[in-house]
């Protein structure tokens, strides 16, 4: 999963990005409004953590354009401010939490998982195909009832893919999702973790459940044409 900070302290973007980047998730970093609404812009999250004061454009016109376009993301909101009011007219402008700082980093983490299991999306515990289970809670897999030991960005790409089983996802679109920005163009790291994964969720296996679409991508599930 792909997550955006809009923060424009960088060291406390920076400490927010260590702490969700060890729970397995992509992070993407804004430390001004105008770079974080144009990155809110350009790429589909699966989260956005919000600061309200921002240099540039303010977090409360960001937190307006995302919901112009998109109703489903995410967003919950850093800020100093812990007036009642304020955080009325957050919600009300489509925040889906709020947190004050100063704040504890497990906290966040909380935060933003339960936020990511109760979004709009499906966000069941756990995702089956076919014999294959991925439970996001503790992020361990199995394979008719083997555990299977992936690393980090192995667990996330598989994890995208079954979240949408029979869905072909193209390189770019997989980038986006797994990988952060330092990633961007270095879509053939796609299929090595693809082959990766290949050798422990499939070759073990008489079915194989990682199908490769020529010339558009790849995708999970064995209604997806190989």
């Amino acid at each position: 999963m792909r997550i955006l900070i809009v923060e424009d302290e960088k060291k406390l973007c920076e400490l927010i990005a260590r702490a969700l980047k060890a729970e397995r998730f992509a992070v993407d970093e804004a430390t001004d409004g105008n770079q974080g609404g144009l990155l809110a812009d350009s790429y589909e999250y699966d989260l956005i953590i919000l600061d309200l004061m921002l240099p540039g454009m303010g977090g409360a016109e960001i937190l307006r354009r995302i919901r112009l376009k998109n109703q489903q993301v995410p967003i919950l909101i850093l800020t100093a401010q812990d007036a009642t009011d304020e955080k009325v007219r957050n919600f009300e402008a489509g925040a889906d939490d709020y947190l004050t700082k100063p704040f504890a980093f497990a906290e966040l983490v909380i935060r933003v998982k339960a936020l990511l299991r109760r979004g709009p999306v499906t966000r069941a515990s756990v995702l089956r195909v076919g014999d294959l289970e991925v439970d996001r809670l503790s992020q361990h897999v199995k394979r008719a009832g083997k555990k299977i030991e992936l690393t980090p960005k192995e667990y996330a790409l598989l994890e995208y893919l079954a979240a949408n089983p029979g869905r072909v996802f193209s390189r770019t679109m997989i980038i986006e999702h797994v990988w952060d920005q330092s990633f961007e163009g270095l879509t053939n790291i796609v299929d090595v973790y693809v082959r990766h994964l290949r050798s422990k969720v499939d070759d073990p296996f008489p079915t194989k459940l990682i199908r490769t679409v020529r010339g558009v991508g790849y995708g999970l599930g064995e209604s997806v044409d190989s």
